[in-house]
């Protein structure tokens, strides 16, 4: 896959989000990259008014004006904005990336993100939860165990169907690589592999962007030809 044509390192999540661009691109990089280890917290925070805003960007305003925004706070995310429509828009970091992704630590990593309400409910708890270990300092490998502890003992919820989220933000910063950013949107399933979609095959717009390490989900991802505002993003 050409790595310019969908860079993504950072989405979260988780995407995570993510940030995409390792698992995406198989792109070869030095084990440890240029972000070995977590830097200092107040790198990944933001002005809580610019995070807001970042964070509605994410989609079309008719979707994000209504949304709950949350934001980043030093312990996990917190609740910015209450909403109407059942849409939460937020701004994931680069920890939502792959574990094994160059970039987890990445802390220019700003994903703006709008989960719809069936993702919000059943996808998003996983990244709070990530998130909340990431910032009590546990390493990876433990927060994968803590996390597959989590979803033995039914914490995080089942995956309902129908989740998707929007990723349109033309302020977006997902991946050192290429124009940092890219318009798409993504959906979630139960875990299936690339073929069942026509996924990263040539010339399909489909790409399979992660499948969970913890709970059975599979992540695609679909480039589109705008960007929340209207105005036309590059696809390619």
């Amino acid at each position: 896959m050409n790595c310019k044509r969908f860079a993504v390192g950072t989405s979260l999540i988780f995407v995570l989000a993510i940030v995409l661009g390792s698992a995406l691109c198989a792109c070869a990089q030095d084990a440890k990259g240029p972000y070995p280890s977590m830097a200092a917290l107040d790198q990944y925070l933001m002005d809580r008014n610019a995070e807001i805003a970042l964070a509605r960007s994410a989609a079309p305003d008719a979707v994000s004006r209504e949304a709950n925004v949350l934001v980043l706070g030093p312990h996990g995310y917190e609740t910015a904005v209450e909403g109407k429509n059942g849409f939460v828009c937020l701004v994931e970091r680069a920890w939502t990336a792959p574990f094994n992704s160059p970039e987890f630590w990445n802390p220019k990593s700003r994903s703006p993100v709008c989960y719809n309400p069936a993702s919000a409910r059943s996808v998003l708890p996983l990244t709070k939860m990530r998130t909340e270990l990431v910032l009590a300092g546990v390493p990876k490998e433990q927060i994968i165990e803590k996390l597959k502890v989590a979803e033995a003992r039914k914490e995080i919820p089942p995956l309902e169907p129908g989740g998707m989220a929007y990723m349109m933000s033309k302020q977006a910063y997902l991946t050192d690589r290429g124009d940092h950013n890219l318009a798409h949107v993504m959906f979630w399933v139960p875990n299936t592999d690339a073929a069942s979609w026509g996924a990263n095959v040539p010339k399909s717009p489909i790409i399979l962007l992660q499948q969970d390490p913890v709970a059975p989900i599979t992540l695609f991802g679909i480039p589109v030809g705008a960007w929340s505002d209207g105005t036309p993003a590059p696809v390619n």
